[in-house]
């Protein structure tokens, strides 16, 4: 390697490394999956991270890897369908690093099976969780933001938030109202400093994929459905929630993202 080329990569560490320099990020839904993903790539851009979700042990490990890897973490445990435990994983966030800049609204639930069966049970968990648990984390984030001049929220929608999916309505119809809701409440901050976008993932090897296509020829038909052929992966994902989240994308708010493999383009 040269001066020059071994000058550039030395560069490339450096932006990479200090783009979330200062800034605090939380991320609920944590603990797996896309969640833990972004986690660890805001840490290793600079940023220090609460993760939150409900399962301790997995939050412990994946704060574990954050620190070995020289970054700076605390875990939380929250459900995200539970305003005051939301109320009270924002406390936490600004009382142990001073501050909230970036929020990564990830928790949800899936559910799949026909409409004739869903039951009204099985509707108020997605949508406590899935819409609920989005609205609260924003209300309680964007008042923490407010007090240090602003800040950015990403909200997990889906390609089911763009389209319907057969056997998973109540589902398709928590992600549209996540669309929804991402969009009026960036119209609400957009003049106080506060960005509010949404991601919108197709299949996603996670834990969560797993449940919703459990045999091999379910995953095969979600597979073809993907003009690329093959299924993303958490890191997919998380690469683009940290585009959404960047401080110097000022003018980029009130969108979705689309990371699907070409699915909604067909």
């Amino acid at each position: 390697m040269n001066l020059a080329s071994a000058q550039t990569q030395s560069s490339n560490t450096s932006s990479a490394t200090s783009q979330f320099a200062g800034k605090v990020a939380l991320v609920t839904g944590g603990t797996s999956g896309i969640g833990t993903a972004t986690a660890v790539a805001l840490a290793a851009a600079g940023a220090k991270v609460v993760v939150s979700g409900r399962r301790e042990t997995e939050g412990a490990a994946v704060v574990a890897r954050i620190t070995a890897a020289g970054g700076e973490a605390a875990y939380f445990r929250a459900d995200a369908s539970v305003e005051a435990e939301i109320a009270a994983l924002v406390a936490f966030t600004v009382e142990r690093f001073g501050r909230l800049d970036l929020a990564f609204n990830n928790a949800g639930v899936e559910l799949n099976g026909p409409l004739a069966g869903v039951t009204e049970a099985d509707y108020r968990r997605v949508f406590d969780l899935n819409v609920w648990g989005v609205l609260a984390s924003m209300k309680h984030e964007i008042p923490a933001m407010l007090k240090t001049g602003g800040g950015a929220i990403v909200n997990t929608s889906s390609v089911a938030g763009h389209a319907g999916l057969a056997g998973a309505s109540v589902y398709v119809a928590s992600k549209h109202a996540v669309e929804g809701l991402t969009k009026s409440a960036a119209l609400e901050v957009a003049r106080q400093g506060i960005r509010i976008n949404a991601i919108a993932p197709a299949a996603i090897q996670t834990e969560m994929f797993n449940r919703f296509a459990p045999t091999p020829e379910q995953q095969a038909f979600m597979a073809n459905l993907h003009p690329v052929g093959y299924f993303g992966q958490p890191e997919d994902i998380a690469r683009a929630v940290l585009y959404l989240l960047d401080p110097a994308n000022t003018f980029l708010t009130g969108t979705s993202l689309v990371v699907d493999g070409g699915w909604l383009a067909q």
